[in-house]
């Protein structure tokens, strides 16, 4: 019987009970660093609103004030709008956490180098939260934006008062696009069947489209997730990787197949 326990061990869990904790304990404490940092800029909500004023004035500049016309043009195909917001709901967590689960369990080897440059990502965003705190498009009704997952959930997406774990005026990097980059370009490689690795590649876009369609980030902000998301990957891969390459390089699991 302990023999069986242990080849099922084996087959569920990769390193052990002991190592999918550490994994665990490791997220959750740079979940909640990244929450509580979001949380802590509460109190510049001016700062939020002119930063994201100054981002207007210079795609305007640009010639690159996109934003509107996007979302207008997305808002007139309800079941694209929908569709967007739907994905904006569940890409940031379930699809996130369901892929690092995947990536654990039947890609274990490579599973390392994309906790790494998450870890390295989210720190990142941490700085930015602080240093560059911004009010998402939605805030700017007059500009012509609304809430379409608000509309779309019938919630309110800042119903809860702004506290040490939530805070509205995070836009910028968009972890979003960092996270369905880090993961996408990842999962291409993981993953065997063609229809698979297609979805993984267009899923970055799809994203960027979601974030921007929705009115919860400005293209600047996938722009610098976009930049987060590949200076992530060269220190997981040239600092970490080359420090300890048995255990933090990226190679093809051939544990299982997908």
């Amino acid at each position: 019987m302990l023999a069986l326990l242990a080849k099922l061990q084996a087959r569920i869990l990769p390193r052990g009970w002991l190592d999918a904790l550490r994994q665990l304990v490791l997220f959750a404490g740079a979940y909640y660093a990244y929450r509580f940092v979001r949380g802590a800029v509460d109190s510049r909500a001016v700062d939020a609103y002119q930063n994201a004023r100054d981002l207007i004035s210079l795609e305007q500049g640009l010639n690159l004030f996109i934003e509107p016309s996007l979302q207008a043009w997305a808002s007139g195909k309800a079941w694209l709008i929908d569709s967007a917001s739907w994905m904006y709901v569940n890409s940031h967590f379930t699809i996130t956490v369901s892929s690092l689960v995947f990536i654990y369990l039947f890609r274990n080897s490579s599973f390392y180098f994309v906790r790494n440059m998450f870890c390295i990502a989210m720190f990142m965003a941490l700085v930015g939260y602080v240093v560059f705190p911004t009010a998402p498009p939605r805030f700017f009704p007059e500009w012509g934006f609304t809430d379409s997952v608000s509309e779309f959930t019938r919630i309110p997406q800042d119903s809860t008062p702004v506290n040490a774990l939530f805070n509205p005026f995070a836009a910028v990097p968009s972890m979003h696009v960092a996270f369905a980059l880090m993961l996408g370009l990842s999962l291409v490689r993981l993953v065997n069947s063609w229809p698979l690795k297609l979805f993984w590649a267009m899923y970055p876009l799809v994203v960027t489209f979601v974030v921007l369609a929705t009115g919860n980030h400005w293209w600047m902000d996938a722009a610098l997730g976009a930049a987060v998301a590949a200076v992530s990957a060269f220190a997981s891969h040239w600092l970490l990787a080359r420090a300890r390459p048995e255990a933090w390089a990226f190679t093809r699991a051939a544990e299982a197949t997908a």
